[in-house]
């Protein structure tokens, strides 16, 4: 990579396989900008027509939990049972549920 490519943002690329389905990431790229990341996305990530929208989101603007800690980040939502509908009466005709 070149000195100018080496200092471009790094960019994670999440693509919708089909209408009705979530966006899945599938993979990272390098680029100058917001819009050279939505292109090269597309040319490397959708070349057999495998998408119908794609995301490029900076790696930098991303935060996320860490594996490690797991167990008490997601520990408060055990003592929520109203988050989980095991005591409501469900109708049969109710659908995907």
């Amino acid at each position: 990579m070149s000195g100018e490519r080496a200092s471009w943002p790094l960019y994670e690329v999440f693509v919708r396989p089909r209408r009705g389905l979530n966006h899945v990431h599938v993979g990272s790229l390098h680029a100058a900008d917001d819009r050279m990341a939505l292109l090269a996305a597309r040319d490397l990530y959708t070349r057999r027509n495998e998408g119908v929208s794609l995301w490029v989101v900076r790696s930098d603007a991303i935060t996320a939990s860490s594996p490690d800690e797991q167990d008490p980040f997601f520990a408060p939502s055990g003592d929520k049972v109203y988050r989980h509908p095991t005591f409501y009466p469900i109708p049969e005709d109710v659908p995907h549920i």
